[in-house]
């Protein structure tokens, strides 16, 4: 299970890992419904900043104040409204959707070429393709993990932000913000735009 992200890292080598946690708990929370062990967690967890960064703390504070209003099968009916059912979607978790306006068109394809540049491949488990907002912030969580100290690792992490998330996260958070079906999930859009922000402004710093 994903654990929490950690609140207020005192170290470079403890934001990283808040970083990782982070996108592995959004992995978890958009490929399906919070399970009882996670969403326990969620609603035990402190609503300091999960990650370096005041714009963190009050997206942070909103999700998890929902994950306690709530109850699970509550947020497991609005995931399957918005995201499951049969046909379309109400909200697509996928980039190819954003990009294209199709799934399984030309972004897929040059995510599949990237991923397989790093040695990655999407598991025979996932039903989903890869372009989904889900494996996107595993890919990210793993390569933050790989080795958080390496320069190189952190300009591979520029590049594959820049291309498979940036150019199309916001506009998923913008149709689950506007989407009046959408309580715990809004929260968590919130939270995904704000931490998309910080990686970005993160990159830039780069240079």
């Amino acid at each position: 299970m994903t654990p929490l992200p950690t609140p207020e890292p005192a170290s470079a080598l403890d934001e990283e890992l808040a970083r990782a946690e982070l996108y592995g708990l959004l992995s978890a929370l958009y490929y399906a419904p919070p399970g009882e062990d996670l969403l326990a967690q969620l609603r035990l967890a402190a609503t300091a900043a999960p990650a370096t960064g005041a714009l963190l703390e009050e997206p942070w504070r909103a999700l998890v104040g929902l994950a306690r209003e709530m109850t699970g099968p509550a947020i497991e009916a609005e995931y399957q409204r918005l995201f499951g059912g049969i046909g379309k979607p109400e909200v697509y978790l996928y980039g190819s959707h954003f990009l294209s306006g199709f799934l399984n068109e030309k972004p897929l394809a040059r995510l599949r070429t990237d991923l397989a540049g790093l040695e990655l491949a999407r598991s025979e488990d996932m039903s989903e393709t890869e372009d989904h907002i889900a494996y996107l912030c595993e890919v990210m969580r793993y390569l933050i993990a790989t080795d958080a100290a390496a320069e190189h690792q952190l300009l591979r992490q520029r590049e594959f932000f820049a291309s498979h998330l940036q150019p199309w996260v916001g506009l998923l958070c913008d149709a689950l913000a506007s989407h009046p079906a959408a309580h715990f999930y809004a929260a968590l859009a919130l939270l995904t735009r704000h931490f998309m922000d910080v990686e970005a402004q993160g990159f830039d710093m780069l240079g």
